[in-house]
């Protein structure tokens, strides 16, 4: 077993340095003849790298600049550029501050250029409410949305009818300011209304399918909130220049790549996962099962996912989907030989935990029952962390500076 875990550990980490945004930045920048004076706008858990590497491209061709990024996931001052870290996954004050001061300064500069940075988690990270919702609104209609087992898209949906900023109306209210978005994907499919909740890309969302999704999920909202939900936003925008430089299915691809050179028949089986989490890991233990028979690949079998699964919460444990997913595959795959299955968040971070994610094997689940736990228990509390951490199967890698949606690989000896 412990090879297998040095190899899928080496494989997740080198594919997440292949989807680090600086040389794609630059690579856009150049590509789109991007000229100062600009005004530079950078949001999500990657935004600092991604202004460092548009600063060092463009020099003092950029102004001024605001960064608002994840608490912990800056790294230091940028010449002329204002930074900011706030709430995530769940907004706060500091969001909504960091979002003021940003838009006041694109309104007093009146800049003809904006360079507008978006990675994931740009949703919680760039907000101000719509007229008629407050502050606190957001925050309760966040947590019953993450909590729902509602899809990205669906969350999205919502958020971007009870914001100013969100669904191109950020694009509309800096109109008639050109703007260059560069986009690190997160959301499944790569669309780019939903990506950071789309600030300046035309919405092809409608008020009718955000109420939709408050009565599939049986939520109860105030009535001034259902009110803001039946506003449309922009579906046309004539100011932006949007380009996509990164996501899963390049960290997918490297995967399968370094999983070759290490002497595994590697498979990308999807990029686009989108199910329940604790689901996805009996569905890949199942897998893991027929690679005995050498189906669908082949052994030495290296087994390649990305995608973004859901968890429904109904426990009051710790953990992230992630982590959810092993711990189901730990239990579902017990006294399973040679296989082993990772799945990270190339964010670096799980939910609200410290870990990026998990890698478990078919002993994992012995681990956790001779620590005097029951994982069963564990997963019905979604307490997937606190399980994986008594097995010792909790993969951290701190802030990655990029964020690509869920890598999965399942090796299998």
């Amino acid at each position: 077993m412990r090879e297998l875990r040095e190899d899928v550990k080496y494989i997740i980490e080198k594919s997440i340095e292949a989807v680090q945004p600086e040389s794609s930045v630059k690579k856009a920048i150049e590509k789109a003849g991007l000229t100062g004076p600009v005004f530079l706008l950078a949001i999500g858990k990657a935004a600092w790298r991604m202004a460092k590497a548009a600063k060092e491209k463009l020099g003092d061709e950029i102004e001024r600049g605001v960064v608002i990024t994840r608490y912990g996931y800056s790294q230091g001052e940028i010449e002329g550029i204002e930074i900011f870290e706030a709430g995530h996954p769940i907004l706060d004050r500091k969001t909504v501050e960091a979002t003021d001061h940003a838009l006041k300064l694109i309104e007093s500069g009146k800049p003809d250029k904006i360079l507008f940075l978006i990675s994931g988690g740009g949703s919680a990270l760039f907000e101000k409410p719509a007229d008629g919702v407050a502050f606190e609104d957001l925050v309760e209609v966040n947590n019953k949305l993450f909590r729902s087992g509602a899809s990205i898209v669906e969350i999205n949906t919502v958020r971007k009818r009870l914001s100013s900023v969100k669904g191109g109306r950020f694009a509309r209210l800096v109109a008639p300011s050109q703007i260059y978005t560069l986009v690190l994907s997160d959301v499944l499919g790569d669309r780019l209304d939903s990506i950071a909740s789309g600030p300046t890309y035309p919405d092809s969302s409608t008020s009718e399918e955000a109420l939709a999704v408050i009565e599939k999920y049986a939520l109860n909202l105030k009535p001034e909130v259902v009110e803001a939900l039946k506003k449309e936003t922009p579906d046309r925008l004539h100011n932006v220049q949007t380009e996509i430089i990164g996501s899963i299915t390049r960290a997918c691809e490297s995967a399968a790549t370094f999983a070759r050179e290490l002497g595994y028949n590697s498979s990308i089986v999807t990029t686009s996962l989108d199910c329940e989490a604790r689901d996805a890991g009996v569905f890949l233990a199942a897998i893991a099962r027929e690679e005995r028979f050498n189906r669908p690949t082949k052994r030495p079998a290296a087994l390649i996912l990305g995608g973004e699964t859901v968890v429904h919460v109904r426990g009051e444990g710790l953990g992230g989907r992630c982590q959810e997913m092993t711990l189901a595959f730990a239990i579902a795959a017990d006294e399973m030989q040679n296989v082993t299955l990772a799945c990270v968040g190339t964010d670096g971070i799980d939910g609200p935990t410290d870990a990026a994610g998990a890698i478990v094997d078919g002993n994992s689940m012995s681990r956790m029952i001779d620590a005097g736990i029951d994982p069963q228990l564990f997963l019905l509390d979604n307490d997937s962390y606190h399980a994986l951490d008594k097995s010792g199967d909790l993969f951290k890698t701190g802030p990655t500076g990029t964020n690509v949606n869920d890598l999965i690989v399942l090796l299998c000896e």
